[in-house]
Formats: structure tokens, C-alpha cells, sequence
């Protein structure tokens, strides 16, 4: 398809990151920190929350409607012929609208895996891969070193690539494979570190040293938890990996890690008395991330849990940590949610012992509920449900332009 475009992916510089769980975050976070440098980014993520513009930015603003659908026109007769899937024909969609755009650099969050994945087209300045867990076992595999390998298959001759925390086994798997393919490499925790990492409920706060330096950068991460200082470690390792005339200096890693925008993880909105946290954990990983943040915040108490979980995601092991926490909860279906992958939140539910669950499949109901019964109130367990919340609430995905999302 790409090819027969003009191959638009080659006309522009590109970072790929790849990982399990936080490669949005990370990918986020160098797209502001490559803008306050001075060059024109492009940003592709998925999935979206609210609408489909938001998975791809160009200078910090979403794409223009009226250039996304003029290259999904050009696209749609190559689509149907090859028969590529949503993904690649998205993916291939942004990568003509970067091209178009005229922008320096693109950072691209891979969708799933890596070996196969549509991104896996770049060939990157650096590459990174935040860390691997259990996630999408039915594709990539049904072990840890499985799954590794495929998110190793970004990895490219001469191309860099950076590591965050991962197990050692996937450490292993993920090393070995980069000197196979001569990929030089560099490890969060090794060559570079994240240290003095404290809370707040505005802000997440670090010093970052890089390689072959002694001087900490100090870093205020608008975005909440521990994990994040990491993967504000991982953005700025891969920053200073770029070659030279790239690179950007300690004063724009540290400005555009405090001025990223990465909605729906760990956030927190105050709404008509009421503190609501919305967060996309979606996976076992993002989960004890989230209830280990929670129990760091001085939030108000009680709090109530508002949780629609995807009916292919691995729910028995997601819901105890949360529900360990919460006074109670209300489970629902989230309204955008594929209708062929939605749970079933009553059988769900009446297979629990011990926690105070109501079932209220109506999304809005359930939200009202929950705001009646505490002041704290904690919606999670997918994209979809995240973005549906806003979208009841009236929260914006805080990105300049996205007012007009409807």
C-alpha cells in the first residue's frame, strides 16, 4: 500500500516505540520533547478515546478532518484490494498525512507485538521498548519469552535501541536478540537512571541522569504514578540516543516532559464535588500500576470503582487488586466497546464473594451511582471506557483543536 503511495514513510525520520504496557506515554512525551526542540513532530497512537483525529497529531494539534478523509479516499481502493486490516490501513493513513504535513519527525507507538506490526515499516533513528508482560496472548504467544520476541522484532541493524524495566527473561530474549541484528543497545537502569522519584497528586517528580553524566536532570511529569517516572526515563534516554543534530538538550527533555498531554491515565478531574480517576489500565500490568498509584494519592474517601472490562482481557486476575481498594463497586458496559467483545458484568459478578459489586449495565446510570455513593470515584478497564466517561462527563482529551470532536 505504502509503495503504491509514493511510500510516504520514507520521507521523514521516524522513533518507534514498542512494549507491553506505557509505550503511548513514552511516546507522548518524546513528541512534546522533539517539539520544544524546534522540530515539526508527528505523533501516531492507539486506540483513540473519544475520536479517531486524536491517534494522529501533527505539531501537537489532531489532523484536520479534511486532510484525514481526502488519504483515507486515496487509501480505500488499495485497502480493499490487498485486504489489509483497520490497523495497517490507519497506519499507512497517518503515515501519508506526516508525509503531507512536511514533518521533521514522527513517533510512532507500535499497535500490537512488533515483528508484524504495521509500524515495523519505519526504519527508525532509535527504537525503544518499554517493558514486556503478559497482553494479546492469543497472538503473540503463550509465554513471557514468546511475547518478547515479537516485541524484539523491532529491533534493526545500526538502528539503537533503548530498554525500560523488564523481566529478566524477556531481558534476555530482547538483548539477544539485538546483537543478533547489530542493534546497539541501551538499558534504562544501566546506562542511564531514575532516581528520587516522589508522588504528587499533580505531578510526578524525578531526576533523570543520562549516559556518560553525572548531572541529574530534574524532571515534573504531569502525569501520575511511579511508573511513569520510568517512562519518562525511557522518553529521555531515547531523546539523547538520537544522533547529534537531533538530540535535544537537558532544558527541552525536562520542558517537554512537564508540558506533555497524554489523557485518560491516572487522571484526575474534579467535577460537582466529586474527584473522578480515569485511567486505561486494560491488562493485569496497567491494573496493579493503577491500584498502587491509588493507595500513594490522599484522595477522598470512600471511593467507588466504575469498571467495564473487554470480555477477551484476562478480568479474573485484573479485579481483585482493585477491588481490594474501593469501599465498593459498580460493574458496566462501556457503550463504544465492540459488541462481540463486551463481558458480561452479571456472571462476572455473581462468581464474586466478599466484595460489594452492583451491576448496572447502563453507563450513564452507573457513573451517577457511583457519584451518589462517594466522593472518590475510579473509572477503569479499557480505552473504550475511559473515553466514554469523558464523553458523559464532559471532559475534554486536552489537546489543542480537539474542542470540535464530536
Amino acid at each position: 500500500m505504502l509503495h503504491r503511495v509514493g511510500c510516504p514513510h520514507m520521507a521523514f525520520r521516524s522513533l518507534l516505540i514498542g512494549g507491553t504496557n506505557g509505550k503511548g506515554s513514552v511516546a507522548a512525551m518524546l513528541a512534546s520533547v522533539l517539539q520544544r526542540a524546534g522540530l515539526r513532530v508527528g505523533l501516531y497512537t492507539s486506540p483513540h478515546l473519544i475520536d479517531f483525529a486524536e491517534r494522529v497529531t501533527i505539531a501537537g494539534r489532531p489532523a484536520g478532518y479534511e486532510m484525514l478523509i481526502r488519504n483515507a479516499y486515496r487509501l480505500r481502493p488499495l485497502a480493499q484490494e490487498t485486504g489489509s486490516t483497520f490497523f495497517e490501513t490507519t497506519t499507512a493513513l497517518a503515515f501519508l498525512c506526516f508525509a503531507e504535513a512536511e514533518v521533521d519527525i514522527a513517533v510512532a507507538e507500535v499497535g500490537l507485538g512488533g515483528r508484524l506490526d504495521a509500524t515495523n515499516v519505519l526504519l527508525p533513528e532509535v527504537s525503544a521498548i518499554t517493558n514486556v508482560s503478559w497482553d494479546h496472548a492469543e497472538y503473540l504467544g503463550h509465554s513471557l519469552s514468546a511475547i518478547a520476541g515479537e516485541k524484539a522484532g523491532i529491533a534493526k541493524p545500526g538502528v539503537p535501541i533503548v530498554l525500560g524495566r523488564l523481566e529478566p527473561e524477556a531481558g534476555r530474549i530482547i538483548r539477544a536478540t539485538a546483537g543478533r541484528v547489530g542493534a546497539p543497545l541501551r538499558q534504562l537502569g544501566y546506562d542511564a537512571a531514575v532516581r528520587r522519584v516522589k508522588m504528587h497528586q499533580e505531578y510526578t517528580a524525578l531526576e533523570y541522569v543520562g549516559p556518560e553524566s553525572s548531572e541529574p536532570i530534574s524532571l515534573r511529569c504531569p502525569l501520575l504514578g511511579a511508573h511513569q517516572a520510568w517512562n519518562a526515563g525511557v522518553a529521555a534516554l531515547t531523546a539523547q540516543s538520537l544522533a547529534a543534530a537531533w538530540r535535544p538538550g537537558p532544558a527541552d527533555i525536562a520542558a517537554g516532559i512537564a508540558e506533555t498531554r497524554w489523557p485518560g491515565r491516572l487522571q484526575i478531574e474534579r467535577r460537582v464535588g466529586r474527584t473522578w480517576v480515569l485511567d486505561v489500565a486494560h491488562n493485569p500490568v496497567g491494573v496493579e500500576a493503577l491500584a498502587q498509584s491509588l493507595t500513594s494519592l490522599d484522595l477522598p474517601q470512600p471511593m467507588a470503582l466504575v469498571v467495564a472490562i473487554l470480555g477477551d482481557k484476562p478480568w479474573p486476575e485484573m479485579l481483585p487488586p482493585l477491588l481490594a481498594l474501593a469501599d465498593m463497586a459498580v460493574f458496566t458496559v462501556a457503550p463504544s466497546s465492540p459488541a462481540e467483545r463486551r463481558w458480561q458484568p452479571k456472571t462476572v459478578a455473581a462468581g464474586l464473594t466478599g466484595y460489594p459489586v452492583r451491576v448496572i449495565e447502563d453507563f450513564a446510570a452507573a457513573l451517577a451511582f457511583a457519584a451518589e455513593a462517594a466522593p472518590t470515584v475510579v473509572v477503569t478497564g479499557s480505552n473504550h471506557t475511559v473515553g466514554d466517561a469523558m464523553r458523559e462527563l464532559g471532559i475534554s482529551v486536552g489537546l489543542p483543536g480537539s474542542e470540535s470532536f464530536g
